[in-house]
């Protein structure tokens, strides 16, 4: 029942919200409007063809705001659910009619950074979503030059932007997805002269009067091709920050290595580090093979284990000849030892790292038991104990991606200990975690299904056979320069 409450005011949250920031893009529109033909609104509002004009304007953004409600409301409930993601689209849609409307008036319609809002909104939201929010763009420009003066088009010229903006911003959702580092997108800007220019060529070298106005207007196309990567290169990583995206770029600047929580894994617990990278390699490939979001999996499980730089000692893959859970009762032993996932949502956290990093951190163990002190605390107990206090605090995974870091984990870490590393030994030992876990409810939250785990049991052992593959026994020669 609370659920259900908590939905219902976040339907209420969204719907404020949008109603909002539809009333504040359209009171921008409305201003540059009346900046455009100067004397303020008063004296705007006199002449009847303006009434005509704002009516007109108006009913056509409420028209296309409901569409765009009603779309989202129906095809991804998310984007209206939360009140952060109503701000983010908006403020989208707000910037892209704002420098088209300032680089169109202060330089020239052709310049206009009309593939901006196609390349924020395929990086944010995904393409599904890109292209119809690109088609409400369009839409709204083309209600823009069509029927109002702010843009200095006539109405011929109008049709043409509509094409030019509505094809560019395709390109662009098409091309942006293959692209995966900063660098790259500058190289966009190339790729997207081509259907500017074309369309440029098609639509307006017919009405021009001589060719040197031609040229220009090409160099206008390029310029506003420039425009729409310049401004998304310099604007996404504020929206990385401020709305916590989790973009493609920021994904792979968190695992590099000289990410600052990653450089002090790799230098204080070089045991732990090692065994990341092997889970993060799985989880990656095992999303990737279930259609989930594999640079997100590789991310995420690089962070699963760092709560281990608190005391790196105590766990396995740091030690050396030495144990030190041999010193100490075996319930301080599981306290120390179930404690790395939560100090490392701590650490997460104020590292200032994407919450999503801190839920797997957290959740990665669910509420499994830690078998090696619980049978050890057995021996040295007359009587039965309560195994709960010999487990993981969890939550159990709660998306698709910490059941996969889950599994991942758990088989490298078992893996290790195969004496036999035979593709039928290494499925049999997958095959075992993944029913223990399943006999324990670790995956009632994530929505996983059986045919997932299945591809993900495939998929690891198809790992792990690779990783730990055997070789040949070197011949025990030793060998000189006499040699």
């Amino acid at each position: 029942m609370k659920k259900n409450k908590q939905t219902k005011g976040s339907y209420a949250a969204g719907a404020v919200m949008y109603v909002i920031c539809t009333a504040v893009l359209f009171g921008v529109i409305l201003l540059m409007m009346v900046i455009n033909v100067g004397g303020g609104l008063s004296s705007y509002l006199q002449e009847d063809e303006n009434v005509m004009r704002l009516v007109l304007v108006s009913v056509s953004y409420l028209i296309l705001s409901g569409i765009m409600y009603f779309y989202f409301y129906f095809e991804n409930k998310k984007y209206i659910l939360y009140a952060g993601k109503v701000t983010e689209i908006f403020l989208i849609l707000l910037l892209a009619i704002v420098f088209t409307y300032i680089i169109g008036k202060f330089v020239s319609p052709a310049a206009r950074p009309v593939a901006f809002l196609a390349l924020m909104s395929v990086t944010l939201f995904g393409r599904r979503e890109a292209i119809f929010i690109n088609i409400i763009y369009a839409l709204q420009m083309f209600i823009l030059d069509n029927f109002t003066s702010v843009t200095g088009l006539t109405a011929n010229e109008s049709y043409n932007f509509l094409i030019l903006t509505f094809c560019t911003g395709m390109v662009a959702i098409f091309i942006m997805p293959r692209i995966k580092t900063r660098i790259g997108s500058v190289l966009v800007a190339f790729a997207l002269l081509i259907p500017i220019e074309i369309i440029i060529g098609l639509l307006e070298v017919l009405t021009a009067e001589d060719i040197a106005g031609t040229l220009i207007y090409f160099l206008y196309g390029a310029l506003g091709s420039f425009f729409s990567v310049l401004l998304y290169m310099f604007l996404l990583p504020l929206f990385e920050v401020i709305f916590s995206e989790l973009t493609v770029f920021r994904l792979r600047e968190l695992t590099s290595d000289q990410a600052k929580l990653i450089k002090r894994l790799k230098r204080v617990a070089p045991g732990t580090y090692h065994h990341t990278m092997v889970v993060a390699q799985i989880s990656e490939t095992c999303a990737q093979a279930i259609g989930e979001d594999s640079e997100l999996a590789r991310a995420a499980a690089y962070y699963h284990d760092v709560g281990k730089l608190k005391n790196p000692e105590m766990f396995t893959e740091n030690q050396t000849d030495h144990n030190m859970h041999d010193e100490i009762t075996p319930e301080l032993s599981v306290d120390i030892i179930r404690s790395h996932t939560r100090d490392g949502a701590a650490l997460i956290k104020k590292a200032h790292l994407p919450e999503y990093f801190a839920d797997i951190a957290i959740q990665h163990h669910g509420t499994m038991p830690i078998k090696y002190f619980y049978a050890k605390a057995l021996k040295m107990s007359d009587g039965e104990l309560n195994i709960a206090n010999y487990s993981y605090a969890g939550p159990a995974p709660e998306t698709k991606i910490a059941a996969i870091v889950m599994i991942a984990d758990a088989a490298e870490a078992a893996s290790r200990s195969l004496t036999n590393r035979s593709p039928e030994k290494v499925e049999e030992l997958v095959r075992n975690l993944i029913e223990e876990r399943l006999d324990m409810d670790q995956f009632e939250n994530c929505s996983i299904t059986m045919g997932e785990l299945t591809t993900i049991k495939l998929t690891i052992v198809s790992q792990l056979t690779g990783v730990y593959h055997s070789r040949i026994a070197y011949p025990k020669l030793k060998v000189s320069k006499r040699h």
